[in-house]
């Protein structure tokens, strides 16, 4: 790549300008791709390390059984393929608001597209995450009263930090009872949040879910040359008779 910057694509969004670029990274000797909201990074391939462990450790609780995922938010796909990484997972639904975001995986443009846009068990809609869970047949497509054994969202900076306010409700007992109808009797909710674990958030989780832990992960951060860290919360609907 002769440039250092390379715009891969740029597009006006309800959101604002939203961009693709991809740039040559000396600290860390290889390409990066980056997705940027006017002026706002959004994400970045440097740092994906809690993303791939967003999804591994919401499957790690489950059965060996088939599993069915729902992923709310596809970004530059690396929480979908660590979910297609395990070999028990039946089907995958990921659901984005940007549809210019599933276009360039399904373009090329950003590497994990090859893997998430070929396997069979893995479907890309767009669509608005929130509003589809706030409708009682949003995720259905098709598959009347379809539940998850997981439920993994990585949209928001973190339950106070987000993209929209619009999605504040989300992060409310009722929101999250919403998400719980989705799931089957012990499946699992998983979360990624960029701020350290919010013990007022963690008790609102309480209300509707066991098992409740909001886990760090850390990893290097090349940029600041200093380990950083991001927080990954995670609760299980409990088990019923049914």
């Amino acid at each position: 790549m002769t440039a250092r910057f390379q715009v891969l694509d740029s597009c006006q969004t309800s959101l604002g300008v939203l961009m693709l670029r991809r740039r040559w990274d000396p600290a860390v000797d290889r390409e990066v791709y980056e997705i940027k909201l006017d002026d706002e990074f959004l994400m970045s391939s440097l740092f994906t390390v809690a993303e791939i462990e967003l999804a591994h450790l919401a499957l790690a609780g489950l059965p060996e059984a088939p599993v069915d995922v729902l992923v709310g938010g596809l970004g530059l796909g690396y929480t979908a393929m660590a979910v297609l990484a395990h070999p028990n997972v039946r089907s995958l639904l990921v659901v984005d608001a940007l549809p210019e975001v599933i276009e360039w995986h399904q373009r090329g443009l950003i590497p994990a597209g090859a893997v998430v846009t070929a396997d069979s068990r893995c479907e890309l809609v767009h669509g608005d995450f929130f509003a589809m869970l706030r409708s009682p047949a949003g995720f259905d497509l098709g598959v009347p009263g379809r539940l998850f054994h997981a439920v993994v969202v990585d949209i928001d900076h973190s339950p106070r930090h987000l993209l929209h306010p619009g999605n504040a409700d989300f992060y409310q007992a009722a929101g999250l009872r919403r998400v719980a109808d989705r799931l089957h009797p012990g499946g699992v909710f998983a979360l990624w949040s960029n701020d350290p674990p919010d013990e007022e958030f963690t008790a609102v989780l309480g209300q509707v879910f066991v098992d409740v832990e909001a886990k760090i992960v850390n990893f290097r951060n090349p940029l600041q040359d200093r380990e950083s860290a991001n927080t990954v919360y995670l609760a299980t609907k409990a088990a019923t008779d049914c």
